[in-house]
C-alpha cells in the first residue's frame, strides 16, 4: 500500500482490516446504485483514533486498497500528498460527536437526492416495519424524523448547521440534492443503517409516484 502503511505511524493489522472493510462496503453500495461516478465517502474510526477513508475522486465500487488513506481526528492526511475529500470533515464531525461511531457511510441515492429537492427541513417516515433497524426504534408505528439540510460547498461551514441536529438522529440525515449521511457502532452496523434508510426512502419515492 506504498506510503499509507507506515507502520511507525499506522497499527497495521487494524488498517488492513478497515481498508478490507470500506472496499466490501463501496462494492455493495455500487450494487445498489448508490455511489456513481465518483460520488460517495466511507470511513472507519481505527483503535488510535486516526480514520481510514476513501481518498477524494475514484469509483468507490471500484476501489483497490491505493482508493483509502489515513486521516486524523481533525481530517488531516498522515501521508504527504494524500487528498481527502473535502466532505472528510463531516465524519470527523460524526466521530467527535459519538464515540460509540466506528463507521460513518455517505451515498448518492437517486432517492434521497430526488425527495430532499422537493422542500422541507425533513422527511418523516412512519408506519414502516423496517424503520425498527434504527436504534431506539421497537415499532412501526413511531415517527423517524430525517433531518435535510442544504447542500453548502463550505464544509466547515456546513458543518456548523448539521452539528446542533446531531443529538437523536436515528436514522442519519440528508444533504439537499446530494444524498445521505449514515453511521453505525462498526461496518455491519452502518450498513445496516444505511439500507434501511435508502429502502424507506425509495418507498417515500415510490409512493409519491402513484398519488
Amino acid at each position: 500500500m506504498g506510503g499509507v502503511m507506515d507502520k511507525a505511524v499506522f497499527p497495521a493489522g487494524a488498517y488492513c482490516r478497515a481498508v478490507e472493510q470500506i472496499i466490501a462496503a463501496g462494492r455493495r453500495m455500487d450494487r445498489f446504485g448508490w455511489v456513481p461516478a465518483t460520488a460517495g465517502n466511507i470511513s472507519i474510526r481505527l483503535p488510535d483514533g486516526n480514520l481510514a477513508i476513501t481518498r477524494s475522486g475514484g469509483h468507490k465500487g471500484l476501489l483497490g486498497t491505493d482508493g483509502v488513506i489515513c486521516v486524523d481526528a481533525a481530517g488531516r492526511p498522515l501521508t504527504t500528498g494524500d487528498r481527502p475529500s473535502a466532505e472528510t470533515l463531516l465524519h470527523c464531525q460524526i466521530y467527535a460527536h459519538d464515540p460509540r461511531a466506528g463507521a460513518v457511510l455517505h451515498g448518492h441515492s437517486v432517492a434521497s437526492t430526488v425527495l430532499s429537492r422537493l422542500g422541507g427541513d425533513a422527511l418523516v417516515l412512519e408506519n414502516y416495519e423496517v424503520q425498527k433497524v434504527f436504534a431506539g426504534q421497537n415499532t412501526h408505528a413511531a415517527r423517524v424524523r430525517v433531518p435535510i439540510f442544504d447542500n453548502d460547498q463550505d464544509i466547515a461551514r456546513l458543518c456548523g448547521v448539521v452539528a446542533p441536529h446531531l443529538d437523536g438522529m436515528c436514522a442519519g440525515y440528508i444533504i439537499r440534492g446530494h444524498g445521505v449521511y449514515a453511521w453505525g457502532a462498526d461496518m455491519d452496523a452502518a450498513l445496516a443503517r444505511l439500507e434501511g434508510l435508502e429502502f424507506l426512502l425509495a418507498c417515500e419515492l415510490e409512493e409519491r409516484k402513484l398519488r
